[in-house]
C-alpha cells in the first residue's frame, strides 16, 4: 500500500469516525427529557419564583407553545416548567403542545398547576392557598341579561338545556366538571398544610374589613374547589351563582372557593394526551392562591371590588404562597422517586 493510499484510507476512516460520532451525538441529544415534575403556570409572575429557586436554566423550545412563552424551562433535577399564556385558549393549546412533543417523555411525570385566583371569603382570605378536588367550568351556561330574567332568578345564568337556574344540565360538552385524583390532593395537602404563608401590609389590613373567619384571619393552606371561565367575574351575586353551580355539577360534593380562567382547559388537554398514553392525567394536582376576594365585604362596593382589586394587596403574597405550598410536593416527589414513580405513595 503506497503512501497516498494509506493517507486516503486514514482520512476516510477519520471522516467516518467523525460522522459516526456526530450521528451518535445527534441521537443522544434527541433522547426525550423525562421530568419527574412538570410545573404549569399561566404567566411570567407565577413562574418567576420557581425559575429562580429551582434553577430552571435549561430552555427547550417546543413547537406549538405560546409565542410569548415559546420554551419549556428545566433543571438538572428533573423538574420542568411550562408557561401557557393566560386564558382558556392558551392553556389548552400550550399544554397539548407539550404533552404531544417528542422532545419529552411525560408518561410518569407529575403535573402541578400553580396559579393565582379570586377567593371566596367563606373559605379563605387573601393569600390562602387551596388544593382542588373538582374543576368546574363556569362559562358553559346559558345567559340572559339579568334585567330580562324572571324576577325570582338571582342572576341571568342557567344550565344549557335546562328550565331554571337550580337544575343540573346534561353534561353534553364533557368538559363542564372534572374530578382530580383525591389521593394526590390529600397527599399534597398533608405535605403542605403546616406551611407558613405570607401577607403584605395591605392584604393584612384589607382582610380585617370582613366580619368573620376565615376571611379576616391570616391565610392558611386549605382544600376546596376551583371554578374556571374566561370572563373575570366579581361581586356577591355572581359569586353566589358560582357556589350554586359548583354544587349542581358535583352533586353537592364540591365547595367553590377559587375562581380562575384556565384549569378545565388544561385538564382537558392532559386528558386527551392521557388517552393516547402520553401522560397520566391521574398525576395532576392543582393549587390556587387567593390574590383578591371574589366579592366585597358586607356593605362594600361591588364595583370597586373589581375595578380596584389591586388595592387589596394580594398579588405578591399569593405568588409567594404558591411556591411555599407547592414546593413540598415537588421536593417529596424528587426525594422519594422510587415510591412516587409507581404512583401516589400510600394510594
Amino acid at each position: 500500500m503506497n503512501v497516498m493510499t494509506r493517507l486516503s484510507l486514514s482520512v476516510g476512516l477519520a471522516a467516518g469516525t467523525l460522522l459516526s460520532c456526530g450521528a451518535w451525538a445527534s441521537e443522544t441529544a434527541a433522547a426525550p427529557i423525562k421530568p419527574k415534575v412538570v410545573l404549569i403556570t399561566m404567566f411570567a409572575p407565577e413562574a418567576q419564583h420557581w425559575i429562580e429557586r429551582l434553577e430552571l436554566k435549561q430552555e427547550v423550545r417546543v413547537p406549538g407553545l405560546s409565542a410569548e412563552y415559546p420554551a419549556i424551562r428545566c433543571n438538572t433535577k428533573d423538574v420542568c416548567l411550562l408557561v401557557t399564556g393566560m386564558g382558556q385558549t392558551n392553556a389548552a393549546a400550550s399544554t397539548l403542545a407539550l404533552a404531544l412533543s417528542p422532545k419529552f417523555d411525560l408518561r410518569k411525570s407529575y403535573f402541578l398547576v400553580a396559579g393565582i385566583a379570586g377567593i371566596s371569603p367563606k373559605y379563605g382570605t387573601i393569600g390562602t392557598t387551596a388544593w382542588a378536588h373538582y374543576l368546574v367550568e363556569f362559562g358553559t351556561q346559558w345567559e340572559l341579561d339579568s334585567r330580562d330574567a324572571p324576577k325570582d332568578w338571582p342572576t341571568g345564568y342557567l344550565g344549557i338545556n335546562t328550565k331554571g337556574p337550580n337544575e343540573k344540565p346534561p353534561l353534553d360538552y364533557k368538559t363542564e366538571v372534572f374530578e382530580l385524583n383525591p389521593k394526590l390532593q390529600a397527599k399534597a395537602f398533608a405535605l403542605s398544610r403546616r406551611v407558613s404563608l405570607s401577607e403584605s401590609k395591605e392584604s393584612a389590613a384589607w382582610r380585617l374589613k370582613y366580619p368573620a373567619a376565615p376571611a379576616n384571619q391570616p391565610p392558611v393552606v386549605t382544600q376546596c374547589d376551583t371554578l374556571a371561565g374566561n370572563t373575570w367575574f366579581s361581586g356577591t351575586r355572581l359569586s353566589e351563582r358560582a357556589e350554586v353551580w359548583t354544587r349542581l355539577l358535583t352533586d353537592n360534593k364540591g365547595e367553590y372557593c377559587t375562581t380562575q380562567q384556565e384549569d378545565n382547559s388544561t385538564y382537558e388537554a392532559l386528558l386527551r394526551a392521557s388517552r393516547e398514553g402520553r401522560v397520566d392525567v391521574q398525576r395532576l394536582a392543582v393549587v390556587r392562591a387567593g390574590s383578591d376576594f371574589d366579592r366585597p365585604e358586607p356593605g362594600g362596593s361591588e364595583v370597586d371590588n373589581l375595578l380596584k382589586y389591586a388595592d387589596q394587596g394580594g398579588f405578591v403574597p399569593a405568588l409567594e404562597n404558591l411556591y411555599r405550598t407547592g414546593n413540598p410536593l415537588v421536593q417529596d416527589i424528587l426525594k422519594n422517586w422510587s415510591a412516587w414513580e409507581k404512583g401516589v405513595p400510600g394510594a
